[in-house]
């Protein structure tokens, strides 16, 4: 039973899941803003958030984690870039705002961009 579990599995196995969020993630940092499923932008986003808020420490070990987690050109752009401009925010640095079903195959679309 599936209690309280309440991640997407995108059809994905576990590695591939991470593979998927590492990818989006770190299209998201160094674009700003990039248009994916919706489903894909609402599970991204409180994974980036935990990155923005990992990345306002200004630690080593944090840099190092925000590496592993989304390489390092990513890590460097979150750590300089992102996290110095919510420096004084609490939370919230995604915005999600949703677009028209795609023509293929009807999938809701959605763009995700840092506010």
């Amino acid at each position: 039973m599936r209690h309280g579990n309440v991640n997407r599995k995108f059809g994905r196995e576990r590695n591939q899941r991470k593979a998927l969020m590492k990818s989006l993630a770190y299209s998201l940092a160094l674009k700003g803003k990039i248009k994916t499923t919706e489903a894909k932008a609402k599970e991204l986003r409180p994974y980036m958030e935990k990155l923005v808020t990992l990345g306002k420490k200004e630690t080593l070990s944090s840099l190092r984690l925000l590496e592993s987690r989304v390489g390092l050109q990513a890590a460097k752009k979150i750590a300089n870039v992102h996290a110095k401009t919510y420096k004084g925010r609490a939370g919230g640095y995604l915005r999600i705002t949703k677009m028209i079903q795609r023509k293929s195959d009807g999938a809701p679309q959605a763009i995700i961009e840092f506010v």
